[in-house]
């Protein structure tokens, strides 16, 4: 697909999603809201979803990985979790087709929540608010469907619409800075972030080795774990760039702590990891971007933030 036409396409799917702004809560998604930021839905009543994926933090948090119930660490960074509503696939490898699979699993995973199919639901059978409130929207007892459903169904209000590049798209007050519109730019063509982060939540909904598998103590197969296609091993899913200034730190395992690392990596992968295995060809040569043109490049990745989850 050439680029010209991706533009044209990255810009009529911008001016559709950026038209529409949630404005107010179903009776699902407010359920779904209080059910997100209560720890009722772990082992020992300790740790919420909201626990790692902090609303201030572009929901993730600041951690490369997350603890759980009893102070276990996770395997991967937290994600953010804003602008999943168009998404195909979930996870960094991608193992939950959809988001009504993917707000379960932290649940029940031994490394976070630590609760099971039958504690949650009889817990939230015998809590009379809920009860209540879950026979009000779904005409039944609390159930995993019910839940899977009323998380989903929140998380999809999380949408940024409201960032200093939407303004400017939109020739409103308010839009990016010089150095941003610069930087833009810089992440089109020199930089080529739009090769893989090109849709209008900046993230191709694609699987991509950026280089940071090399079986000695980059281990995490990624992908390859789920399909075990051999084409897959060290390859993650893109994320989105919206509120990625809020999100660090960065990569599945947070090994990057600012922004700036990110930019310095993809400018020259060799440099950190000179043994990666079955690196994507599009990084094989490093970008040579100047001072001046990194710093542009931050500053257009800072616009892309939505302050609404910041206040």
């Amino acid at each position: 697909m050439n680029r010209p036409y991706l533009l044209i396409v990255f810009a009529a799917l911008a001016a559709f999603l950026f038209s529409f702004v949630p404005s107010g809560l179903s009776p699902a998604e407010r359920l779904g809201e209080r059910l997100f930021f209560d720890p009722v839905l772990s082992l020992d009543s300790t740790v919420s979803c909201a626990s790692c994926h902090i609303p201030a933090f572009g929901f993730a948090d600041t951690l490369p990985f997350s603890h759980g119930v009893g102070g276990r660490t996770g395997k991967r960074n937290t994600q953010g979790i804003t602008n999943m509503s168009a998404r195909a696939a979930f996870f960094f490898d991608g193992r939950a087709g959809t988001l009504e699979q993917q707000v379960l699993m932290p649940i029940f995973d031994t490394l976070e929540m630590r609760a099971t199919p039958e504690l949650v639901t009889s817990r939230l059978i015998r809590h009379p608010e809920y009860r209540s409130a879950f026979l009000q929207v779904y005409g039944k007892n609390p159930d995993l469907e019910s839940l899977a459903v009323s998380l989903a169904a929140y998380v999809r209000t999380l949408e940024t619409s409201d960032t200093p590049f939407d303004r400017w798209m939109q020739d409103q007050p308010g839009g990016m800075s010089a150095a941003a519109v610069r930087g833009r730019e810089v992440f089109m063509v020199k930089g080529k972030c739009f090769d893989c982060h090109f849709s209008p939540d900046f993230t191709g909904d694609e699987f991509r080795n950026i280089g940071l598998f090399n079986g000695k103590d980059l281990q995490d197969m990624g992908r390859f774990g789920v399909s075990r296609d051999s084409s897959d091993l060290g390859k993650f899913k893109v994320p989105g760039l919206r509120n990625v200034a809020l999100t660090a730190p960065y990569m599945h395992n947070g090994m990057f702590k600012t922004l700036e690392e990110v930019i310095d990596y993809y400018d020259n992968p060799d440099a950190f990891v000179p043994d990666a295995i079955g690196r994507d060809p599009l990084l094989a040569k490093p970008l040579n971007l100047t001072v001046q043109e990194k710093s542009d490049l931050k500053a257009f990745m800072e616009a892309l933030t939505d302050d609404r989850f910041v206040q």
